[in-house]
């Protein structure tokens, strides 16, 4: 009797598992995403100043890195300007943060010294604000965390009620 109940309820729980796994894996159907845009152009003069990261989101902080460019400026119609800190072993830096409503798309930056060079790369603006890092959206369960877990206390409460009705009919049968 008792392998009989062990192997209902483990049954139940992997019912219950197996019900629940397509929601678990469930997405929103394939990325309209290539990897190929993302990557930087290649030529041009471009190898003394780069960005990172090369695709940003609308509102992201982009970090552009000068190197033989003491001091200077850099401008895009996609940021504010930023002005460049000064040089470290011969490299520059500056954080400037994408305008939340900036075109998607490729943009052009020119780096401008301060002895009147300017170096120009490319970068590309990704629509939408990206993820939310943090605590700020990272806690909030999602719908199919919702449903799973739903499910499995659904299971758990019909495995027990099943659990107690079995066993109150045994008793009351003087066994």
């Amino acid at each position: 009797m008792r392998a009989a109940r062990t192997l209902a309820v483990t049954a139940t729980a992997f019912a219950a598992l197996g019900l629940a796994a397509p929601l678990a894996t469930a997405t929103n159907g394939p990325s309209s995403v290539t990897v190929g845009s993302f990557q930087a152009p290649k030529g041009g003069d471009n190898s003394n100043v780069t960005v990172s990261p090369f695709a940003v989101h609308q509102g992201a902080l982009l970090l552009v890195t000068t190197r033989d460019c003491a001091a200077g400026t850099v401008s895009s119609a996609a940021f504010p300007s930023g002005t460049l800190s000064g040089s470290n072993q011969g490299f520059s830096t500056v954080s400037v943060r994408i305008y939340n409503n900036a075109t998607p798309g490729l943009h052009t930056l020119t780096a401008t010294c301060v002895n009147g060079r300017k170096l120009t790369t490319q970068f590309r603006v990704l629509a939408g604000q990206g993820a939310a890092g943090g605590l700020g959206g990272s806690l909030a369960p999602t719908s199919t965390e919702m449903a799973v877990g739903g499910s499995l206390v659904a299971a758990a409460a019909l495995g027990g009620g099943l659990f107690i009705a079995r066993r109150r009919r045994m008793s009351g049968a003087g066994v």
